[in-house]
């Protein structure tokens, strides 16, 4: 089981103090959360992708290989990669590129994003958008996959003997998360290929992330990658803690009532009893977390939003202390109990590279015909 963080990156007014941060000691910040998180023994820090204000982590791959320089276990994660508005073969390149720079210490969540004017920004239309998801992810796979791609498809200049560099490190790509908080044409893309799905129920009812991820589960059986229970799920979570639970719900109420993504709609109350954000003490997001498994059944990755809504930079250090040193020590016990031997633990490249028999030599074994351009064999 893997614990960890990620951000959406948001600049947003402390409605506390009437502050708003510059983008780049929202940058910096960002920078020192994820580094925390690795001293306070978290497995997983993640970064989403945006480019629309207030949101700032346009370039995930920049900031998660600075991150890489600084740490030495953390897996770097995006959440998420936007399928539709990247080129695959920049996506194919680029994540691979940081898999060597890492160590292997990389994945990466796919997702369409929910910012409709994202996609004309990047040369594409929204209403294209889920079949820019297929496309778009069968040439990464097969870029990928295979040395050399010959591709032709509805959205992009064909490619003719094209080969994506640096190959992914020891011949075992980036594993691959979709991500969706709607859409079961991605929960059945990733059971298809046996890739692992991501269901980000922090604003909904878990009810509705039961439908995708109950789906998600019967397709991946269906395909043929294992039983239903083997299906590699992970969650997003929102926590707040104080020692005292009272504090927590009094220090956190501003930042709430303020944020905007929820400001200003339901009450702190109304959206703590109808979804899984947990504002109180330690002991209280270790319950509620623990009755996860009971709606989606045993996973393999969760993901808590903390560094939000305006809340300084020494208050989301403070959480993250909490949130090591109290709260993820017990949730890893207690969640191993009665865990079955054949549930797949969280996906790493070194368990991955020893389950693809070893890492390979994937050096192109070809030339490029300096007088035609065509990649001849050496």
């Amino acid at each position: 089981m893997q614990f960890g963080i990620f951000t959406v990156g948001d600049v947003t007014t402390d409605p506390t103090t009437g502050r708003t941060p510059t983008e780049h000691e929202r940058i910096k910040a960002i920078l020192t959360i994820a580094k925390h998180a690795e001293d306070v023994g978290l497995d997983v820090f993640a970064t989403g992708e945006h480019h629309n204000p207030p949101f700032i982590p346009s370039s995930p791959t920049t900031l998660l290989g600075y991150v890489a320089a600084q740490t030495e276990r953390i897996i770097l994660s995006t959440s998420t990669t936007l399928i539709t508005t990247n080129d695959p073969v920049k996506i194919a390149e680029d994540y691979a590129f940081l898999q060597h720079v890492a160590q292997g210490r990389v994945d990466l969540m796919l997702g369409r994003g929910n910012h409709g004017p994202v996609y004309p920004w990047f040369g594409q239309d929204p209403r294209q958008g889920l079949p820019l998801t297929i496309e778009n992810y069968q040439l990464l796979r097969k870029l990928w996959d295979e040395e050399v791609v010959d591709w032709e498809g509805r959205f992009r200049t064909p490619l003719q003997g094209f080969t994506a560099t640096p190959r992914p490190l020891d011949g075992v790509a980036p594993f691959v998360w979709h991500g969706s908080i709607r859409t079961p044409q991605v929960a059945e893309l990733a059971a298809f290929y046996g890739d692992g799905f991501f269901a980000n129920h922090i604003f909904w009812p878990k009810e509705h992330f039961q439908q995708l991820i109950g789906l998600y589960r019967q397709r991946f059986e269906h395909h043929g990658h294992g039983s239903a229970d083997q299906a590699i799920v992970g969650l997003g979570g929102q926590v707040f803690m104080r020692k005292n639970s009272q504090d927590a719900v009094n220090e956190f109420r501003p930042y709430f009532d303020n944020a905007p993504v929820y400001g200003h709609g339901p009450s702190l109350e109304e959206f703590t009893e109808a979804t899984p954000l947990t504002v109180g003490s330690p002991q209280e997001v270790i319950d509620n977390t623990l009755t996860f498994t009971e709606s989606f059944g045993h996973y393999q990755r969760q993901l808590f939003l903390m560094d939000h809504a305006g809340l300084p930079l020494k208050t989301v250090l403070e959480q993250l202390d909490l949130l090591g040193g109290e709260v993820v020590p017990v949730l890893r016990k207690e969640l191993a109990k009665n865990r079955p031997a054949h549930v797949p633990d969280g996906p790493t490249h070194a368990a991955r590279v020893e389950a693809n028999g070893g890492p390979v030599d994937l050096t192109p074994q070809f030339a490029v015909d300096p007088m035609s351009g065509s990649a001849v064999p050496r």
